[in-house]
């Protein structure tokens, strides 16, 4: 079905097979972060509009760990990565890319509100399993960090990789490179350390891309200053399947994406050095764009016809549509447009409905006219973006690191439907399943909806 990621592919029977082979869920399913077809999209009806801290809230559930990893949705449980304990933190500055309500960079709040430096003794990661319909904590699996721990800014620790499921199992990525894959009971099925196997993961900051599900396999970009490579195990076993040296020097906190591409599907990989296309299946490099970006953070999404569209990152830099089908170097034959800065530094671009939707951590929002590049709107709506934005049932929500969403009718002009605060700082996407919306705080994770 072209225009939807081959890896989780929408039937016309109202589920969701992964891959095409193994488990399969339901339609309403959100298995990952950029949710069921990887473009943050829901095809839900009815969403809801209003909520606050004491109207349309389903359940809040205190949470033990901290983390910015985004919950997931399958079956009838959410999943949220977290970390227990104190990792290294960064000497000097750190990064002031969401200040939440601070009036300096010196006053920032860290993650969770008592996170201090440490000398990472005692981590330990958490995979917890929430009941979707109430809330209650269903099971948690805890294991301990091993290996060398990168050191983190305030807004950000070894939990910061969403998981991703695929309706039979799990899996749990951490920026040590520890790795695990559990049953939809808890039970550990196969676990790999890809730091110890392939090296420390050395990154300035620390480790976040997420792991991406295609067909049997399980794909890990692991772009860092000590040599980069993309990874495909085996998703049953954890065994490797294929793996694409990218060379020294690499950096990139995006998460790859799968899309359905002319000649076959496509692998589309932002990394400082620009953006890469490899063929999902054996790891084969295809084609390359765009120049060089400090601190490549996006990821990318797609149109039905199967037009990319991505932000490269750091500090209000471009944003381009291109074309697959290309080899080779193919910024003249396949970039379809180009606006050289604008774009969110964390914050993934949004497409829906043909436009394109960016929120920024000045409380800056845009639409772009999908086709053209050309903005279509702009204004400052205020509040702090570093969650990616979510559609569905004709609206964009952005998520502010206030506690604040906005809700916006989508169009060609500027429609804000509501503003609902809940009072707590959210830095993480959310998911959306079965009419609701499921949001993590620094403290609690929620679900807003009927």
């Amino acid at each position: 079905m072209r225009g939807l990621a081959p890896g989780l592919v929408v039937g016309l029977v109202g589920l969701v097979v992964v891959g095409g082979v193994g488990g399969v869920v339901e339609a309403q399913d959100w298995p990952q972060w950029r949710g069921p077809d990887g473009r943050r999209i829901s095809s839900e009806r009815d969403l809801p509009t209003i909520w606050g801290p004491d109207t349309g809230v389903a359940w809040r559930t205190p949470l033990r760990g901290l983390g910015v990893s985004s919950p997931i949705v399958s079956g009838d449980l959410v999943f949220l990565t977290s970390q227990l304990g104190r990792g290294p933190m960064r000497p000097g500055g750190h990064p002031t890319l969401v200040l939440g309500g601070a009036e300096s960079p010196d006053d920032e709040r860290p993650l969770g509100g008592a996170r201090v430096d440490g000398d990472g003794d005692g981590v330990r990661f958490l995979v917890s399993a929430f009941d979707r319909g109430d809330g209650h904590l269903v099971w948690e699996h805890e294991l301990a960090a091993e290996g060398d721990q990168p050191q983190a800014h305030q807004k950000h620790n070894m939990a910061s990789p969403s998981a991703v499921a695929d309706g039979e199992r799990v899996y749990a990525w951490f920026a040590t490179g520890q790795l695990v894959a559990l049953d939809l009971a808890g039970e550990l099925v196969w676990q790999r350390h890809l730091g110890r196997d392939h090296g420390s993961y050395e990154i300035v900051w620390g480790h976040s891309s997420s792991p991406v599900l295609y067909r049997d396999l399980i794909i890990l970009q692991s772009d860092h200053e000590n040599g980069a490579y993309i990874l495909a195990l085996d998703r049953h076993s954890g065994q490797p399947r294929w793996k694409a040296d990218r060379g020294p020097a690499l950096r990139s906190f995006s998460t790859p994406l799968v899309v359905a591409g002319p000649d076959g599907d496509e692998l589309v990989v932002n990394a400082n050095a620009g953006l890469d296309g490899y063929d999902p299946s054996t790891g084969e490099w295809l084609w390359h764009a765009d120049g060089h970006n400090e601190y490549p953070v996006a990821a990318a999404t797609f149109d039905q016809d199967g037009m990319v569209y991505t932000a490269r990152g750091h500090r209000a830099g471009p944003y381009l549509a291109i074309r697959l089908g290309g080899r080779g170097v193919v910024d003249e034959s396949h970039v379809a447009w180009r606006v050289p800065t604008g774009a969110p530094y964390v914050s993934s671009i949004l497409y829906y409905e043909g436009l394109i939707y960016m929120a920024n951590g000045n409380g800056i929002v845009t639409a772009v006219d999908a086709e053209t590049g050309d903005r279509v709107w702009q204004d400052r709506l205020g509040g702090i973006y570093s969650a990616s934005p979510v559609a569905g049932d004709g609206k964009v929500y952005l998520f502010s690191e206030t506690g604040e969403t906005v809700v916006l009718r989508a169009g060609r002009k500027l429609h804000v439907l509501q503003r609902n605060d809940l009072g707590e700082r959210v830095v993480s996407s959310p998911a959306v399943s079965q009419g609701r919306i499921f949001i993590r705080t620094d403290d609690a994770l929620l679900a807003v909806g009927q």
